[in-house]
């Protein structure tokens, strides 16, 4: 017992404590539907093994400045308009710049009925980070 109430020891407890909340937290997230992105690597199995879609979340003009090559841009204020024109028996995977936008259009997506639906980490940011080819649409 005096071990766990010296001073110094209690410190070490509690950053024991806060460190595994930290590391528990994003898979309370994902078991909740929160959060639930995908590494590159990971996109890439889901495109080539379950032929996912990705669906780029960012504006137009953006769009066009480079995007993944098989992504559709359906921007992230039309999305809900256009939800009848998205697949439900097929992963999607949502992509904007650094992921935070996809994360969102892909929890309301999940909430929507497309229950397969995940945002790609990083965005695409991160893909152009990693050498992997962007297509210029005009």
């Amino acid at each position: 017992m005096d071990f766990i109430l010296s001073q110094n020891n209690l410190y070490i407890i509690i950053i024991a404590l806060i460190s595994g909340a930290m590391l528990l937290w994003p898979v309370i997230l994902k078991s909740r539907g929160g959060s639930s992105s995908v590494q590159i690597t990971e996109a890439i199995e889901l495109a080539n093994r379950k032929q996912a879609i990705f669906i780029d979340v960012r504006k137009p003009e953006e769009f066009k400045t480079g995007s993944i090559p098989q992504a559709r841009n359906l921007p992230s204020d039309e999305i809900e308009a256009k939800l009848s024109s998205l697949p439900k028996n097929k992963p999607i995977i949502v992509v904007c710049d650094q992921g935070r936008e996809s994360a969102r259009v892909a929890a309301m997506l999940r909430k929507q009925g497309f229950g397969d639906t995940v945002s790609l980490a990083g965005g695409l940011r991160a893909w152009s980070k990693e050498g992997l080819p962007l297509a210029k649409k005009d």
